[in-house]
């Protein structure tokens, strides 16, 4: 039997389903142009330098994985963008929850690897005796620094979906409820 407070829970959560599609939407539409500027930095970063020779993005790992993990996030993001206006696909929340997690995961290793990179362009390794690469390359490293706050924009995004994608499928769901005093049994 349902109590009148469970028709109510349900029906507010129902209000919130086209601002969320609406979130969900814009989300998954801002990640597309985010990603394609951050694959554009990327891969028409180079600089030459007379004493050290040319830096491009082919010469770092893990330059070549954030593109690649853009690529894919942009594609999914247009994938997912149209399929969540299609009913029949719209009703997939577990697909969408796992496919936007391992999105936010991918995001989170790729900038994890770039981060890392900037960071010792910066600052360099004494113990190993790397130099700042910045200080010869300014323009490289300014450019990957952009780049990558754009690979950050596109990550938060992500995660906001995954928050998303989470609610939608965990709501179809009704919450536990607590058993009723009167119908339960003295234990003795």
């Amino acid at each position: 039997m349902r109590r009148n407070s469970d028709v109510n829970i349900s029906n507010d959560s129902n209000k919130h389903v086209p601002f969320l599609k609406l979130i969900d939407s814009s989300l998954r539409i801002i990640v597309i142009p985010l990603s394609i500027v951050t694959i554009w930095l990327t891969v028409t970063d180079h600089q030459d330098n007379t004493l050290y020779g040319n830096l491009k993005f082919t010469n770092l790992t893990g330059l070549k994985y954030m593109v690649f993990i853009s690529f894919v996030s942009a594609v999914y993001a247009v994938v997912a963008a149209v399929s969540s206006w299609v009913r029949s696909l719209a009703s997939k929340a577990w697909l969408f929850f796992v496919s936007d997690q391992i999105a936010a995961y991918l995001m989170v290793t790729s900038g994890a690897a770039v981060l890392e990179i900037v960071y010792l362009s910066y600052t360099g390794d004494k113990e190993v005796s790397w130099s700042e690469a910045c200080n010869s390359y300014g323009r490289f490293c300014h450019r990957l620094k952009l780049a990558l706050v754009l690979h950050a924009i596109v990550l938060c995004c992500f995660l906001v979906l995954a928050l998303i994608s989470a609610y939608r499928a965990f709501s179809m769901f009704e919450p536990p409820s607590l058993p009723n005093k009167e119908m339960e049994e003295p234990r003795s």
